[in-house]
């Protein structure tokens, strides 16, 4: 394993990408790890799933009760600022200390958070700067739990089976986020926010259990003795000159900000031009849940190529084509199915992307690297919001679908031509 300190004073060097992220593929897995991974991924749905319950009802909440768009934008910065901002020091701490009681940790902190909102709503206190404060607490945790989470999976799951896990767990956490909004809005017609609330405190402790209960091997550290600071330069200087790791980041930020029309926009195209009817609206968010649930069971099932650059170059020129064909499309339904599309080709990008980091990643890089990867989900949607959300005003949606289809298809045509990439993704996953 490269020195940290050798790695930061190396400039733009071509770093060959080690196999060292997930338990290798040539030894023995451990024994139990179908189990392992089970209870691991169980606890993480029950955690995510109380999650977003939460986030619908406190915004639809926000929304009756105050009926203003500064209030949900308050609401919207406290719920996912915090969370890119803590990002740059939870990949340290998943790679100083104990990845598994950090993910039960950030549990534990926003169930506690969660219940004290609950008892001061119980006594009649309904600030909006508490609300604020506990959504933007609940961010903090976010932000802290998810670079362990995608670290640690890889310490308990064979290399071979990385790509069918985390497949797995894309389709789950799609199943989650298409039940959520009906559960949050049944139990919030039928009993109040307290109710909500309280499911989640429930779901945390669930989470909290399941994960207790899976053994997680030791992470073998560097020897070198490193502060903070140290460690996250060490971070930052392992990422600029780790060629493979590098280039992933700035792809996956390029795509990200490039798939805004899609993801964001696509609403507003449906309204303008099929109607405002609201059963148009929920057709929509459907057909893109329900294809990502597809796309990641079928990648469950067949577990990819070994060429993990190859899975990403496609996945995202495949999201270009069909962005094109949204803004051409005639018809409602014609739309609606190539929606469902988009929705099946994004976890062939997410969960490649995902894989391919955790098999080539060092195990003690790998808290820092996803930290990063974090900060960059959590900040190029926004900043595509900033670019694209003005020009809908100015041009057509269609006309931002067809011109972010193109940009997408060029972009992973330019790295499809980086033919050492490929050879690197093609190492890395042997």
């Amino acid at each position: 394993m490269d020195d940290p300190a050798r790695l930061e004073e190396t400039d733009d060097v071509e770093v060959d990408p080690p196999v060292g992220g997930a338990v290798p593929s040539g030894d023995d897995p451990p024994p139990n790890w179908v189990r392992d991974a089970t209870l691991f991924l169980a606890g993480q749905t029950a955690s995510l799933f109380g999650s977003s319950l939460v986030q619908y009802a406190i915004m639809w909440h926000l929304t009756l009760t105050t009926q203003s768009g500064l209030v949900l934008m308050g609401a919207t910065i406290a719920g996912f600022l915090p969370q890119a901002v803590v990002s740059v020091f939870a990949g340290v701490w998943a790679d100083r200390h104990n990845r598994k009681l950090i993910v039960m940790g950030a549990d534990a902190v926003i169930a506690l958070t969660t219940l004290g909102l609950v008892v001061l709503l119980l006594r009649g206190v309904e600030d909006l700067w508490l609300i604020f404060l506990t959504l933007a607490i609940r961010s903090v945790g976010a932000g802290v739990q998810t670079p362990a989470v995608s670290a640690l999976i890889p310490q308990i799951v064979p290399a071979a089976s990385l790509m069918r896990v985390n497949g797995i767990n894309t389709s789950i956490q799609s199943g989650s986020m298409l039940l959520s909004p009906a559960v949050a809005a049944w139990l919030y017609a039928s009993f109040d926010l307290v109710a909500v609330l309280m499911v989640d405190v429930v779901t945390a402790l669930i989470g909290i259990g399941l994960v207790l209960l899976v053994p997680v091997p030791a992470i073998a550290r560097s020897a070198v003795a490193m502060g903070y600071l140290d460690d996250l330069k060490a971070g930052l200087g392992y990422v600029r000159t780790h060629t493979l790791v590098r280039r992933v980041l700035v792809f996956y930020a390029i795509i990200f900000v490039l798939v805004v029309p899609p993801s964001y926009l696509t609403p507003l195209l449906v309204v303008r031009t099929f109607g405002d009817e609201v059963w148009k609206l929920t057709a929509n968010e459907l057909a893109f849940s329900i294809g990502m649930v597809v796309g990641g069971a079928f990648l469950a099932w067949w577990g990819g190529t070994r060429d993990r650059i190859a899975m990403l170059v496609g996945a995202s020129i495949g999201v270009g084509v069909l962005s094109i064909a949204l803004g051409l499309a005639p018809y409602l339904w014609i739309f609606l199915v190539f929606m469902f599309l988009v929705g099946v080709c994004i976890p062939f990008f997410w969960t490649t992307s995902t894989t391919l980091l955790q098999e080539t990643v060092e195990n003690d890089f790998q808290g820092r690297v996803f930290g990063l990867l974090g900060i960059v989900m959590a900040l190029a949607m926004p900043f595509g919001m900033l670019v694209f959300g003005p020009l809908s005003d100015v041009v057509s949606v269609q006309a931002l679908l067809v011109g972010g289809g193109v940009l997408t298809i060029l972009v992973g045509i330019v790295v499809a031509t980086r033919s050492p990439v490929s050879e690197e993704s093609h190492a890395a996953s042997a």
